[in-house]
């Protein structure tokens, strides 16, 4: 049986490689890339105000994985505060248009996992 691909990026370092990778060229084989697993993660989405760079190239991986692909984000902001986060209305519109209008949410409640483990192992 054949699995899933599935990539994992920390949100900030995606941005900082895709900037890279513009700059050398290579940015439309890299999102060719990401395209083609099933599943990526963005994790700690929205730790930092996104620039009309990782604002453009967020609706671009969101536009490609609309129908395509899946998605998860991870984030500790609420998602009515993502509209400040992405920015420019009209983008963010369109971003979160396609992420949360066909998206299963779970909202986690209580102590955060790593705070109990360190209480854990301080003990």
């Amino acid at each position: 049986m054949e699995g899933f691909k599935v990539n994992y990026f920390n949100t900030s370092k995606l941005f900082a490689k895709l900037k890279m990778v513009k700059a050398d060229g290579s940015y439309l084989r890299e999102l060719a890339k990401i395209q083609r697993q099933d599943v990526i993660i963005l994790d700690d989405f929205g730790l930092q105000a996104l620039d009309s760079t990782n604002r453009i190239t967020l609706l671009e991986i969101i536009e490609d994985r609309h129908n395509n692909g899946s998605i998860i984000v991870t984030s500790q902001i609420p998602v009515q505060d993502w509209y400040d986060i992405i920015g420019e209305k009209t983008i963010a519109d369109a971003i979160l248009d396609r992420l949360i209008h066909q998206s299963h949410r779970l909202e986690l409640q209580g102590e955060s996992m790593r705070k109990k483990r360190a209480v854990n192992t301080s003990n």
